[in-house]
């Protein structure tokens, strides 16, 4: 029960307080005033961050229904269904993302967003042949990971503030470079920070799963 609710609390920080109301408006209204692309940018990259927003947002819903416990256990083909949907969602995404790091100016943020994509493919493909080659268990673990990666989305813009009070913090409570420059350094450091908890947290989450499987089955055999 516990883990079913903090399942729905993550759906609705992700979904009501971060996702839909600040990130996605801009791109699914094709308002480019209001978009994160820079104003002597052509429209061919908001066109691209378009399409990869889109699916990873898909991503997102198809990965936190592949988490519920009854669907996949009661409903095992619509698991799998939402499952490749899912790898879909992660792919297309994926590879609008490698297009777009060639637009990206800034090279540390152009490196952050080419690691993260890279993360992103390989642990859902490896998590895919898992399941493909039946080997369930494996099939799981993988597939924590690459929600884990797909959740650098929200945790990314959830550290933004944190971020923000630290710059300020750490530089006598002024702004040097000002407003745009704090902004522009966080935005830099935010998808660092939001990969590298992420896959902290996901891996607390992997060894604590394979903690319990083990203790069963040292139960399972004592009874036996």
């Amino acid at each position: 029960m516990k883990n079913r609710k903090s399942w729905w609390l993550l759906v609705i920080v992700s979904f009501g307080g971060v996702i839909i109301p600040f990130v996605a408006p801009p791109y699914l209204l094709f308002d480019l005033d209001n978009s994160r692309i820079a104003e002597t940018t052509a429209s061919k990259p908001f066109i691209l961050l378009f399409v990869h927003i889109l699916f990873a947002l898909f991503a997102l819903i198809t990965g936190f229904l592949q988490f519920i416990d009854q669907l996949r256990k009661n409903k095992p083909k619509i698991h799998r269904y939402i499952g490749r949907l899912y790898v879909v969602n992660v792919l297309v995404s994926g590879i609008f993302a490698f297009v777009l790091v060639y637009y990206m100016e800034d090279f540390s943020k152009s490196v952050s967003f080419l690691v993260l994509t890279i993360l992103w493919l390989v642990t859902t493909f490896i998590g895919y042949y898992k399941g493909f080659k039946r080997d369930f268990n494996q099939h799981r673990l993988w597939m924590i990971r690459s929600f884990g990666i797909t959740l650098v989305a929200v945790s990314g813009r959830l550290f933004v503030p944190v971020l923000l009070l630290t710059y300020y913090s750490l530089n006598g409570f002024t702004l040097p470079g000002g407003r745009d420059r704090m902004i522009e350094e966080v935005l830099n450091v935010n998808i660092w920070l939001g990969v590298v908890l992420n896959l902290v947290i996901m891996e607390w989450i992997i060894l604590k799963k394979i903690a319990i499987g083990n203790d069963l089955n040292k139960t399972n055999t004592i009874k036996i």
